[in-house]
Formats: structure tokens, sequence, C-alpha cells
């Protein structure tokens, strides 16, 4: 990850919704209103009962993963210390959410 140069930060949500107002010349309040919108949708493309991905044209795709089960380790090696073995604990199964950069997007830097 880039780190952020000193004198630059990141917009703020109302910076965001300001610009993007004064653009489309549309209103602060409709602007917000479309932001929710495309929350709910993204919602309920990846929720459980979704397709379980959603794509913002041009910009982003958004993918529910399922990631499995692990199961404990006793004495396994440890891959910081060479030649020495530690026991992992089990973790259970979980949803992780995934987010790629498109073609688009990346042609924006």
């Amino acid at each position: 990850m880039a780190k952020a140069t000193a004198g630059k930060k990141a917009p703020t949500k109302t910076e965001i919704i300001t610009s993007i107002a004064e653009a489309t010349e549309l209103s602060k309040k409709q602007v917000s209103a479309v932001f929710d919108a495309l929350g709910e949708e993204i919602k309920k493309g990846i929720g459980s009962r979704g397709a379980g991905v959603f794509t913002i044209p041009g910009l982003v795709k958004i993918e529910r993963k399922k990631v499995p089960a692990k199961p404990a380790r006793k004495n396994a090696p440890d891959p910081f210390n060479p030649g020495q073995f530690r026991d992992y604990p089990a973790k259970p199964a979980s949803v992780k959410v995934k987010v790629r950069a498109l073609k688009n997007l990346k042609g924006m830097l």
C-alpha cells in the first residue's frame, strides 16, 4: 500500500457528496440518496440471498468469498523461526469480501 503524501488527505463523505452535487447539478440530498441506494444494492448483491457478486461498471467488482474452516495443527513448522515448531489453533469458517479494481479504474492511475 502506498503512503499518502503529507499534504494530501482523502476526501470526506461530505466533500465527495458536495463535489458530485456540483458536477451533476443535483442537490446534496439527492446525491446522498443515490449513495444510500447503491449501498442497498451492494448489500442485496453480495448478501446471503444474492448472487455473491456486485459490479460497479468500469470501477470495481465486489465478491463474497466463503473461507472454509481450518483444523488445529500440533507441532507444525514455524515459518518465522526455522527449525522451531508450534501449535496453531483451529479457525472457524468465515465469509470475506473481495474488492477488485477493473480496467477503467486501473487506467486512472
